[in-house]
């Protein structure tokens, strides 16, 4: 049995796009182009991958410098046949290599799957397009083989309304590839080693071309300007939230919500519009998302709310939690169960304890907080001396005035109240009332500079 080798196609730089950003790094649903074809031909457990890269080849590296990856430099963009070539020296004989296009990152594993079925020398993965315009017209024999892949400018007109088209997706047994590469020639109008030209040359040694035709052509779009990204996105993005609601998630508008990474669902999820997904967020059963909500790398426990315009990063909420409206949630927050932050709140790398809460206009930076504490408006932390982070440290049940500012190094006792408009600078034992703040004084028939 031949084992499964990838090539995937990446030199071109995207002159369309007008950028200096490789094509391939440009960044589809939060990750780069040729990163969606790399975990989508993971999938396929091949022995090899092989990536041909070309001007910009140190950035499309680096970019995936932790994966396995056998890099072949186009030095020269000579076509992409000659791209192929490149590969080829590092490809075995008896293998079959799957070759794809860097700037086509929609296509699903299980297109790639029905390709591999066939058992042909040579496979062409095609599709119908109800606009071929642009696009290479599949020529088939009466037994249904491919004969040849006629480009739009020479085509006649009678091939021009072919809708069958080639989708650059080829899967080919790496021997004869190798030999059929060979007798690659530039003699056509671009002055390149053309791929398609290997149709007519395994036709010639008779070997017939088996056409795969793939089902839906959305996913076969190539990416060449910022327009056909949007729409690439648009596709993506519809693609994935149909996916959500047929596994029970309540989308309030299926055409407003954008995923970024990965987001895996409990049951009974709700997700109103605008909200955007990034890294890796993981919803409990029951959640609740307001609109226009961010979310990037945070788990969300079952039954917790979180209210419109709120911001979370890096952050974990306990069961029945609710953050929000206008929030923010930093990296190393953690609300344990039926904690609550309101509107206007920002925390940083900080416990919130089991059923306390911080309503609103508030910043809870470094702090370990315990169960039943009640923050007031406008309270602080005060945990960064211009050199060093330092740590507050606030005891179950305490209850902190509107309008505190807590110094740290501190640690507020158990069950202590502190009188608002006060400045904490030292700790405060269980059960103590601290007050620091000035006395209040008062001038009689005060006369301000307005009355003179």
């Amino acid at each position: 049995m031949k084992t499964l080798e990838v090539c995937i196609l990446a030199a071109g730089m995207g002159s369309r796009m007008k950028s200096p950003l490789p094509k391939v790094l440009h960044p589809l649903a939060g990750r780069p182009m040729l990163g969606h074809l790399l975990a989508t031909v993971a999938e396929l457990n091949p022995h090899k991958v092989h990536v041909v890269v070309g001007q910009g080849a140190e950035q499309v590296q680096a970019a995936f410098i932790d994966l396995d990856i056998q890099w072949a430099l186009q030095a020269d963009q000579r076509g992409t046949g000659h791209a192929v070539m490149q590969a080829l020296p590092n490809v075995s004989d008896d293998s079959l290599l799957l070759i794809l296009a860097g700037d086509g990152p929609l296509i699903s594993v299980d297109t790639l799957r029905s390709l591999l079925q066939s058992d042909a020398a040579l496979t062409v993965l095609t599709v119908d397009q109800s606009d071929p315009t642009h696009y290479g017209r599949i020529i088939r024999d009466d037994g249904g083989a491919i004969t040849e892949i006629v480009e739009e400018r020479d085509a006649t007109d009678a091939q021009r309304l072919i809708r069958e088209v080639n989708t650059g997706v080829m899967l080919a047994q790496a021997d004869h590839l190798r030999a059929w590469t060979a007798g690659l020639t530039t003699d056509n109008e671009q002055g390149e080693y053309l791929l398609t030209d290997i149709v007519a040359i395994a036709n010639a040694a008779g070997r017939p071309v088996r056409p795969v035709q793939a089902e839906d052509a959305g996913e076969l779009q190539g990416i060449n300007n910022f327009a056909q990204l949007a729409a690439a996105e648009r596709y993506w993005q519809r693609r994935r939230a149909h996916q959500l609601m047929l596994a029970g998630v309540h989308l309030s508008d299926a055409e407003r919500i954008d995923i970024r990474g990965e987001l895996i669902t409990g049951r009974n999820v709700h997700i109103d519009v605008n909200c955007i997904f990034e890294g890796r967020v993981v919803l409990g059963d029951n959640v609740r998302i307001g609109p226009n909500c961010v979310i990037k790398d945070a788990e969300l426990a079952n039954d917790v709310q979180i209210k419109a315009f709120t911001m979370l990063e890096g952050a974990s909420i306990g069961s029945q939690g609710q953050v929000g409206p206008y929030a923010r949630l930093r990296p190393g927050t953690q609300l344990l169960s039926d904690a609550r932050v309101g509107n206007f709140v920002e925390v940083k790398n900080t416990i919130l304890g089991q059923g306390s809460k911080a309503s609103h206009l508030s910043y809870l930076g470094d702090a370990i907080i315990g169960q039943g504490v009640n923050i007031g408006a406008g309270t602080i932390t005060c945990n960064y001396d211009g050199v060093n982070k330092h740590q507050t440290v606030i005891e179950d049940l305490v209850f902190v005035g509107s309008n505190t500012a807590l110094v740290a190094p501190i640690t507020i006792g158990a069950g202590a109240t502190l009188a608002a408009g006060s400045t904490i600078t030292r700790d405060v034992k269980k059960r103590q009332l601290a007050v620091a703040r000035g006395r209040q004084s008062a001038i009689d028939n005060w006369q301000s500079p307005r009355d003179k």
